[in-house]
């Protein structure tokens, strides 16, 4: 069920990217506008990730996770009704503050099933809709865009959300919290599953004063800043610099990443439960792996100018970043206790979507100020210069793994 609400979640916020070709045609929105548009979504959803975790470790998720799907779809509908600027920005920052409740929720929800033995296996099959959906989102909006005008694929995609999340409120259930973990004396204190809720200055200690909580934070800064970019500039970058179609520009632009990490998505979850049972940082060792391996990818996309090494390289880069992504919140969750599992999420989301944001800005400044006359070269030299991100992220999970992952883990199971 919440693989069908995270399908929607992410194939919403990816249908505009896809049509920014058309709103700079009909609209007249230059790159930095459009960046803009992109980023008002990263930082309302960064904005509101704190609040959303704290109020999740305190209410029904369930009701987070639905309610908010009920908000979102109808602030997708409306988006198909703007026509300036100042519509299109304060719409998009409207469906980050409602989508920002769902994933806190969710993953707190989805981890009080699992204990550490399938913890990521079961956060990374969920992680495999938001794949889907962005591929979903892109696609269609695409599409109608072309076909039957681009506010048609806000409208679908709106009312299809909304209709789940009324079906979904009969059949959705509420664990207890540190369900798991009780059942099987893992990693939180005795009685927590029905212990009080922590105060918010509890809950914020045993998120700020562990040292491999704000490593992973950090490194998730920067995995996001990436991801933001491919998110937000690829179709453009298929269309101005390969001459692609918009259709295809939009299938293109999240097939061959989204789809690579959905295959591999699984398989890295599965190999993260294997090496954590024997490594304290075990989880993060797998997601270390991708950003090594994908920092070079990421450089070739950015600066190949040959089709075939364009899709190979986008599809290679996808398949690495599946095995970081296995892990963003399984890797988390091994060093907080149950009862502020929401309240770390958020913050992590905040701390991850407000870096991000800046991802888009900068690609649309550097196209417009780059030291090349053309914008497209300008584009390219940005992207392709994120692999640097991508190595400094993998130095901090090193320090993580191998200085403070044991002794945290440690101190999250008394």
């Amino acid at each position: 069920m919440l693989w069908f609400v995270c399908f929607f979640n992410y194939a919403d916020r990816q249908a505009i990217f896809s049509v920014f070709p058309k709103l700079k045609a009909e609209f007249g929105f230059d790159k930095l506008q459009l960046g803009l548009i992109g980023s008002a979504f990263m930082w309302a959803y960064a904005f509101g990730g704190p609040l959303a975790g704290l109020i999740g470790d305190r209410v029904r998720r369930k009701d987070l996770i639905l309610g908010g799907c009920l908000f979102w779809s109808g602030i997708t509908i409306m988006t198909g009704w703007c026509a300036k600027l100042w519509q299109f920005v304060t719409l998009r920052a409207l469906e980050g503050l409602g989508e920002t409740f769902y994933y806190p929720a969710s993953v707190s929800l989805a981890s009080d099933y699992h204990d550490r033995k399938t913890r990521s296996l079961a956060l990374s099959a969920h992680q495999s809709s938001v794949y889907i959906g962005t591929i979903a989102g892109s696609w269609a909006g695409a599409w109608f865009a072309e076909h039957l005008g681009w506010p048609v694929g806000f409208y679908c995609f709106g009312l299809a959300g909304a209709l789940l999340a009324l079906v979904l409120y009969k059949f959705l259930r509420e664990p207890q919290r540190g369900a798991a973990e009780e059942a099987h004396g893992q990693a939180a204190p005795p009685g927590a599953a029905l212990a009080p809720p922590l105060s918010v200055r509890e809950t914020l200690g045993a998120i700020f004063r562990t040292p491999t909580v704000l490593l992973l934070m950090a490194v998730f800064a920067g995995a996001n800043f990436v991801a933001t970019i491919f998110l937000t500039w690829t179709p453009t970058f298929l269309v101005e610099k390969f001459g692609f179609k918009l259709t295809a520009a939009g299938l293109s632009g999240s097939v061959f990443i989204n789809l690579a990490s959905a295959v591999s998505v699984s398989m890295a979850g599965l190999l993260a439960d294997r090496l954590a049972l024997r490594l304290a940082g075990g989880r993060m060792l797998v997601q270390l792996i991708g950003l090594l391996a994908g920092a070079g990818f990421v450089f070739l996309v950015g600066s190949t100018t040959n089709v075939t090494a364009l899709l190979a390289g986008m599809a290679c880069f996808g398949f690495c970043k599946g095995f970081y992504d296995s892990n963003i919140f399984a890797s988390l969750y091994d060093f907080i206790e149950p009862r502020a599992r929401a309240t770390a999420a958020g913050i992590m989301n905040s701390v991850g979507w407000g870096g991000g944001a800046f991802g888009p800005l900068v690609v649309g400044w550097a196209a417009r100020h780059g030291r090349h006359a053309s914008e497209v070269a300008n584009m390219s030299e940005a992207i392709a210069w994120c692999g640097g991100i991508y190595l400094a992220g993998a130095a901090l999970l090193f320090i993580a793994i191998f200085v403070t992952a044991k002794r945290d883990l440690m101190s999250a199971r008394v």
